[in-house]
C-alpha cells in the first residue's frame, strides 16, 4: 500500500520536480485549494454565528475578517508562485493548459482585488466613518460589484480544481497527494451542502442591517444562487 502511495500517478515517467517548479505547486495549492475555498465558506456561511442572537446582535464580522485575511493571503503567495514559476527556464511539455488556466486565475484574482477596492462605502446605521452608503442603499455600484464579485469567486474555485488536476498531473504527482485533494475537497463540499441545507447562506444585508422589510436592501431579491432571508 505505501508503495502504491508513493508511486507516481503515471508508472511510464518519472515524479522529477525542480525545486522552484515544487515549490510553486505547493504554495499555488496552498493558496487556492486552502484558503480561497475556506475564505468562500467564511464569507457564504458565517455571517451569522452559531450562537449569535440574530437580530438583536447584527454586523458579526469574523466572516468579514477571515474572508479578507484568506483572500488577501492567498493573492499574496499567488504573487509568491508567479515569482518562484518565473524563474524556472525550462519548457515543460505539456503545460499550455495548466498556464492558460493559471494566468486566467491570476487575472481574476486582481479583478477581485480591484473590485473590492472599487466596491463603494458601507453606510448605514453601524457604519461610524460617515462616508457613501452604497451598501446600505443598495446602490448600481454595490450591484454591480456583489453580482461581479460573486461570478468571479465561484469561477476561480471551478477554475482551481482544473488548474490543480493539471499541476499534479504535469508533475507526475504520487498517488498520495491526488487522495490528499480528492480527500480534501470532497470534506470542503459536504460542508458546503450541510451548511447551505441548513440555510445558513443568509443574505449580507440581513446579516448586517436585520430583517425590517423597509430597509433598502430587503426590498431587493437577494444577490447569489441560494442566498436565504429569514424573518426576525
Amino acid at each position: 500500500m505505501w508503495e502504491w502511495m508513493l508511486a507516481p500517478i503515471d508508472l511510464g515517467r518519472a515524479h522529477d520536480v525542480a525545486p522552484l517548479v515544487a515549490w510553486h505547486g505547493r504554495v499555488m495549492t496552498l493558496a487556492w485549494g486552502i484558503m480561497v475555498p475556506l475564505g468562500v465558506l467564511a464569507a457564504r456561511y458565517f455571517k451569522v454565528l452559531p450562537g449569535q442572537d440574530w437580530p438583536r446582535q447584527l454586523d458579526n464580522q469574523v466572516w468579514w475578517v477571515t474572508h479578507r485575511v484568506m483572500q488577501y493571503g492567498a493573492v499574496a503567495l499567488t504573487l509568491l508562485g508567479l515569482f518562484l514559476i518565473l524563474q524556472d527556464r525550462q519548457d515543460h511539455a505539456g503545460s499550455t493548459i495548466h498556464r492558460l488556466l493559471g494566468y486566467t486565475i491570476l487575472v481574476i484574482a486582481a479583478l477581485q482585488v480591484t473590485g473590492g477596492l472599487l466596491r463603494g462605502g458601507k453606510g448605514g446605521p453601524t457604519d461610524r466613518t460617515g462616508g457613501a452608503s452604497d451598501h446600505f442603499e443598495m446602490t448600481r455600484r454595490r450591484i454591480a460589484f456583489e453580482v461581479i464579485h460573486k461570478a468571479l469567486g465561484y469561477s476561480a474555485l471551478l477554475l482551481t480544481v482544473s488548474t490543480v488536476v493539471t499541476g499534479l498531473w504535469l508533475a507526475n504527482a504520487p498517488h498520495w497527494m491526488w487522495l490528499a485533494m480528492a480527500v480534501w475537497w470532497s470534506v470542503l463540499l459536504t460542508v458546503a451542502i450541510l451548511l447551505q441545507r441548513r440555510g445558513m447562506a443568509l443574505d449580507t444585508y440581513q446579516a448586517i442591517w436585520g430583517p425590517d422589510p423597509e430597509l433598502p436592501g430587503n426590498r431587493m431579491t437577494p444577490i447569489g444562487i441560494g442566498i436565504a432571508r429569514r424573518r426576525g
